[in-house]
């Protein structure tokens, strides 16, 4: 029994070195969908508050700065050019029942590059024109 004990000595080691990659690569995993999910959950806020400041004031400066102010905790941060309202501008006729949608793209580096380099995601507000 005990010489069979020992000849099974290295077998644990062994097992651990096959499994430790996947380990790893659930770990990472989950810490990469952990901050996207974060990440989604900052650029839904910025969308919405940048849609609410072009609703109520119809300036497309004063939203895209709502935005940026709103995420900034995002590195790198939202430039104007991930920012997209539709329309351009709020109609000052029919009474306000026109909707502005206001889109963030964008490109969310992963913490390490074992998935690969980014993932695109995006954020979009929409809310009726004038309140």
């Amino acid at each position: 029994m005990r010489k069979r004990l020992r000849d099974e000595r290295g077998a644990t080691a062994v097992e651990f070195a096959m499994i430790l990659p996947l380990l790893l690569v659930l770990v990472l995993g989950i810490a990469e969908f952990g901050r996207a999910f974060q990440v989604s959950g900052t650029l839904s806020a910025a969308a919405r508050e940048g849609v609410r400041v072009m609703a109520l004031q119809n300036d497309p400066a004063a939203a895209r700065a709502a935005v940026r102010n709103a995420a900034t905790s995002l590195d790198p941060g939202v430039t104007d050019a991930q920012i997209t309202i539709t329309p351009a501008s709020c109609p000052e006729t029919n009474g306000g029942s026109t909707a502005v949608r206001l889109t963030i793209d964008y490109p969310m580096p992963f913490i390490t590059d074992f998935f690969g380099a980014s993932v695109d995601l995006t954020g979009t507000g929409v809310m009726r024109c004038n309140g």
